[in-house]
């Protein structure tokens, strides 16, 4: 390739911009054109025929796409090379029969009612069978193929081709809806809201407050399209439970003349207040559904509260998730828990809340939540503590015009990924041509995501009257403002994510490159361009790029997929059928938890918008020390953790432990069981758990689950 651009170099005045079919204009790059010639068998001719290409098009400072082809189509038939000529015409005329069926309707609806997998099982938590999730993928294939003719057309030839994926296309661009949020509720439950016709004021119990915080949630579900959470929730509520308190004092004062008893008699009153509201939450986010057709992917952050009412919340909402849902006691899917973790807090003996550590660790072992944050680390990636939007979106430390830190009432307005492997395959292991095709994507990307920030400012408050005028985003907006105020001045965040650092390495380094410091290095250096190119961005336009470790769930298929289509299969990165996830250690080897956490823990500080690390255990039930000694271990090295430990249950044959994964699904290894109704089978699919018995996943994910390795050192016996 050297030798090619040396030559061209030396001999002519190559065109510097390709205006795509939309006007939009790309550094012309000759790469593209020898893996055009690659592709027909042309390599040993290619520097012949670039040369009379490039001297066709001499002197001219651009050239259209049209005419590029159109010249390359001239030099092959001019060389006698007449069946490549029309192998490349014909390539293309299919590239553009692609591109009108996936942006008909028509088509997309057939593959749906065909019940294409693809489309089906996109999200391991949406039961297609049905009728409003039925409702929510008819509405959302329409929106994808409407949505794809409405942004740039490079743009979304590049998502279909797999260069690159926006995400959530069922819902934008067609829609200008934002993403994911991290619900202002001290606002709204200190000074009222209204949802349809009914004006509600604040609440004056804990009972009343949690109810509201569940319509709350099922209405801002209805009106974005990721997860929302709650921060500080034992601190939320707090304040409602002390009112429960407050009416026990006078009831017991009426009756009991003793004041210690009378205090006595309102706290056990006021804790079964409390534990009935955190239980009466949990089942109503379990049998709430969103307009999506969905549970709202809903998280609760607790752990800091020190009060007695706050510990009391913190120690029921761990108690009710231990006992499980229903007379079978399942495992509760959502609200997912996030648990932080504080020095001097309680992370130590000795510490104030220790013995609530203790009780999320027995959590954690025998539901896989609560997941924990590091306090302090937390502070030192993202800016400031907060729990993340959804399942692993972070927002970034952030002050008003009073200097005011504010996290809650802020949201991400959607995320475009790039497909790094594909990068690294493309390059065929020269460093040049990786960083020169990374810089051509990231321009792409960019373009992608200015355009949702573009379509999301063309809501208006009455789009989506819980978010903009009753106080979910912090702010009450008349129904004629402008939006654009919850956004600007980088207040919410747009997000850059990536897949497959692992195969990457592997295409450089070979798949056993995580010991190499080299290796590590290089894929660091990945992640750390991410991050300088979404600080460009962010200058440049006052809102908030940020880079984000995708949850690869379908992606971790698609992108392979596709690739596997161009590339053919290839040993221990397209082969294993499905990419690994971020910057995810693989998850076919057996690291202990300290050298996985090692590996991964340098990317989350360029990745600061959205990351998570998981261990691989086996059941922790009888050693929950083991668990608890990985979490302070972990305490100042890593932001976010979460546990994966098999917590299947057979309920016909009583197993309990993990399912066995097979060609129809997971199903019980002792009797075979694979039944929703007699079984509880949840696996850790994205940053959430699902239940894949109820939910099929696409063969990717299965495989990437049934490959993880469960491994302790002898440190944690």
């Amino acid at each position: 390739m050297m030798d090619v651009k040396q030559h061209l170099k030396t001999k002519l005045m190559l065109p510097k911009i390709v205006v795509k079919r939309d006007g939009y204009p790309m550094k012309f790059q000759l790469y593209k054109l020898e893996q055009v010639l690659s592709k027909l068998s042309l390599q040993d001719e290619k520097l012949e025929l670039l040369s009379a290409l490039l001297n066709r098009l001499n002197g001219q400072a651009q050239v259209s796409a049209d005419q590029l082809a159109q010249e390359l189509v001239t030099v092959l038939k001019q060389a006698g090379y007449e069946q490549e000529a029309a192998q490349f015409a014909a390539a293309r005329q299919k590239e553009e029969s692609d591109w009108s069926q996936q942006t008909d309707p028509a088509a997309r609806l057939s593959r749906l009612q065909s019940k294409d997998p693809e489309l089906v099982h996109e999200n391991a938590n949406k039961d297609s069978n049905v009728f409003n999730t039925q409702r929510d993928l008819t509405a959302g294939t329409v929106g994808k193929t409407l949505g794809l003719r409405l942004m740039p057309e490079h743009v979304a030839k590049a998502h279909l081709r797999g260069d690159i994926h926006y995400h959530d296309l069922d819902y934008t661009p067609w829609s200008p809806m934002t993403n994911c949020c991290l619900i202002d509720f001290k606002e709204m439950l200190t000074n009222g809201f209204k949802i349809g016709n009914a004006e509600v004021e604040s609440p004056h119990s804990i009972q009343t407050a949690t109810a509201q915080m569940s319509q709350i949630i099922a209405n801002v579900a209805s009106c974005q399209y990721g997860g929302c959470s709650a921060d500080r929730v034992d601190e939320l509520l707090e304040p409602f439970a002390f009112k429960n308190y407050e009416k026990h004092l006078k009831e017991g004062r009426e009756f009991i003349d003793d004041p210690a008893k009378v205090e006595l008699f309102a706290k056990k009153r006021t804790k079964k207040d409390i534990y009935d509201a955190m239980q009466a939450l949990e089942y109503e986010i379990n049998t709430l559904f969103s307009s999506q057709g969905q549970t709202p992917f809903t998280t609760l952050g607790f752990g800091l509260g020190t009060s007695w009412i706050s510990r009391e919340i913190q120690r029921s909402i761990l108690k009710i998730r231990i006992a499980g849902l229903g007379k079978e006691k399942r495992t509760a899917i959502f609200p997912k828990l996030v648990y932080t973790l504080k020095k001097d807090l309680n992370l130590a003996p000795g510490d104030p809340n220790y013995d609530i550590k203790q009780l999320a660790v027995e959590c954690a072992t025998k539901r896989m939540y609560p997941d924990v944050l590091m306090y302090d680390t937390i502070k030192e990636i993202t800016g400031s503590f907060k729990v993340p939007m959804g399942c692993r979106s972070f927002l970034q430390g952030w002050h008003d015009e009073s200097g005011k830190e504010v996290n809650s009432g802020r949201m991400n307005l959607g995320v475009v990924t790039v497909n790094l492997p594909r990068i690294a395959l493309e390059s065929h292991g020269d460093f040049d041509l990786f960083w020169q095709i990374f810089e051509e994507r990231m321009d792409v990307a960019k373009t992608a995501l200015d355009f949702k920030v573009k379509r999301v400012l063309d809501a208006t408050p009455e789009n989506a009257p819980i978010l903009y005028q009753y106080g979910a985003f912090g702010k009450r907006l008349s129904p004629d403002d402008d939006v654009s105020v919850m956004f600007k001045h980088e207040r919410a965040t747009v997000s850059l994510g990536y897949i497959g650092l692992y195969e990457v390495g592997t295409v450089f380094f070979g798949p056993n490159w995580e010991h190499d410091q080299a290796a590590h290095d290089f894929t660091v250096a990945i992640v750390k361009a991410l991050n300088e190119h979404c600080a460009k961005w962010s200058q440049e336009t006052g809102y908030h790029f940020s880079v984000y470790s995708t949850p690869s769930e379908s992606l971790t298929d698609r992108f392979c997929r596709l690739d596997t289509e161009r590339f053919g299969r290839i040993k221990d990165i397209t082969a294993k059928d499905y990419y690994t996830n971020s910057f995810h250690y693989d998850v076919r080897k057996h690291p202990t938890p300290f050298e996985k956490l090692s590996f991964e823990m340098a990317y989350p500080h360029y990745a600061a918008g959205g990351f998570i690390h998981y261990c691989e255990y086996p059941n922790l039930r009888q050693n929950p020390k083991a668990l608890e000694a990985v979490w302070d271990w972990a305490y100042d090295k890593v932001g976010y953790l979460g546990t994966n430990t098999p917590i299947d249950h057979c309920y016909r044959c009583g197993f309990q432990g993990e399912f066995k994964a097979t060609a129809r699904g997971f199903e019980c290894p002792d009797c075979g069981n694979h039944d929703p109704k007699t079984c509880d089978c949840v696996k850790r699919t994205c940053g959430y758990l699902g239940n894949p018995l109820q939910r099929p996943m696409v063969h990717g994910r299965h495989v990437e689950i049934a490959s993880r390795k469960k491994n302790l050192s002898s440190e944690m016996k």
